[in-house]
């Protein structure tokens, strides 16, 4: 089961007046209709529309929310990893508003997901949005995600070069960069919200699981210094469950191998390792023909489950995957249901014609519930701009960021939950 490291764009405007009903009455048919036991919607449907003509929003039960979260992991057409979606942990975090305690939950999270190694599909939903009080935004991509920095020396970037710009503008906010630069430093977490401005939180060394890589045949290998988190934790996607938006709901699968091996270490505008594992391979690398690139690439992907296996980290690869996807597909049409699929993102990275996903067409129509990235956030999560709230106006000079490392006491103390 994988996270998906892209989804679905929306055009980020909030729901007119009158569509929180209707979203609502569907969802609420839609749980209901799922779960028998809990009896008639026409009871529950009535106090929500009461609630919703009183306040202009309603609240979820902890089951309904529950199920919104793993109907909309269900609901993603990019996501291959859909056949455990029932599995999905849902932390409620909804009384959570502050930064400090919203980032602190994040490295829960991860030391929750990692679980010694075992990944557990998790998802922590904070406070939603109300008309009268927006919810805290989480600025990263992915609660792990590793800086970039420029190099005036080598004219080159040292790190990921996708996060370059976002390392320098959390550097402007008051981050300091380790004296030692690396290729895999973990950036901070970026969390905005109306009260505390934006703020800036390192996440615990204990919170952040990564897999040294090495490769089954090539000692080589492990000399190149690669390593690569744990837990793909989607951090900036809003959970939108029957008109309810919760701008703040990080979720973790578990890594397909291709996604780090076929994409993050090999595409030109990330590690780009390709060329560099050609050589140290002795390839022939003079014209396309001799396929020194897809050779190269199989070879990367090879270390990287080599290294997640051994260190006994969950991983899938891509010919598993697209099976299992297959069998998921083919429940969700024994239920009755439509199993929405982007044919681009189903099918892998690489060897896609050697995987079933690949010979198929496949529903494209958009449901809900739905993880949703709207394009303010997916620009906040590479580019740390625009923020998510205009500045305060005070009489007062407003707060500068603060930087914040959660201590292990920070981390450990536990917090209320509704």
């Amino acid at each position: 089961m994988t996270a998906p490291t892209g989804c679905p764009v929306a055009d980020g405007h909030a729901s007119e007046p009158g569509d929180i009903r209707a979203e609502a009455e569907e969802f609420l048919r839609l749980f209901h209709g799922e779960h028998p036991k809990t009896g008639p919607v026409a009871p529950r449907l009535q106090q929500v529309l009461a609630e919703i003509d009183e306040t202009g929003t309603y609240r979820h039960t902890e089951g309904e929310l529950a199920f919104g979260a793993r109907v909309a992991w269900r609901n993603n057409a990019r996501c291959i990893g859909r056949l455990y979606w029932q599995s999905l942990r849902v932390r409620d975090m909804r009384k959570v508003r502050d930064a400090a305690t919203v980032a602190a939950q994040c490295a829960e999270h991860l030391r929750s997901a990692t679980n010694g190694g075992r990944i557990r599909p998790t998802v922590t939903v904070f406070a939603p949005d109300t008309p009268t009080q927006p919810a805290p935004r989480i600025w990263n991509e992915q609660l792990i995600r590793y800086a970039g920095y420029w190099d005036a020396e080598t004219g080159a970037v040292i790190g990921d070069p996708r996060y370059l710009e976002f390392t320098e503008e959390v550097t402007r906010l008051g981050w300091q960069q380790p004296a030692q630069r690396t290729r895999f430093d973990v950036l901070p977490l970026v969390v905005e919200t109306p009260e505390d401005g934006i703020t800036l939180h390192e996440l615990p060394r204990a919170a952040v699981h990564e897999v040294e890589l090495s490769h089954p045949e090539h000692n080589w290998f492990a000399g190149l210094g690669l390593r690569w988190h744990s837990v793909p934790a989607i951090s900036n996607m809003r959970l939108a469950i029957g008109g309810v938006s919760y701008p703040a709901a990080p979720f973790n699968g578990w890594y397909m191998g291709t996604e780090i091996g076929a994409r993050n270490l090999a595409d030109h505008d990330r590690y780009d390792l390709i060329g560099e594992v050609a050589e140290r391979l002795g390839l022939d690398t003079s014209n396309d023909q001799t396929l020194w690139r897809d050779r190269a690439l199989v070879e990367l992907n090879r270390a990287v489950l080599h290294s997640f296996t051994r260190a006994e980290v969950t991983i899938t690869d891509h010919h598993t995957e697209s099976a299992r996807f297959l069998t998921h597909l083919s429940k969700e049409e024994d239920a009755g249901r439509k199993c929405p699929a982007d044919w681009s993102w189903i099918v892998p990275p690489m060897s896609g014609a050697l995987t079933p996903v690949f010979h198929r067409y496949y529903d494209t129509e958009q449901l809900r519930p739905e993880y949703v990235l709207d394009e303010d956030a997916r620009l906040r999560g590479t580019t740390a701009a625009p923020r998510a709230f205009p500045e305060p106006v005070a009489a007062v000079p407003p707060k500068l960021p603060r930087i914040r490392r959660l201590s292990w006491f920070t981390r450990r103390t536990p917090v209320p939950v509704p």
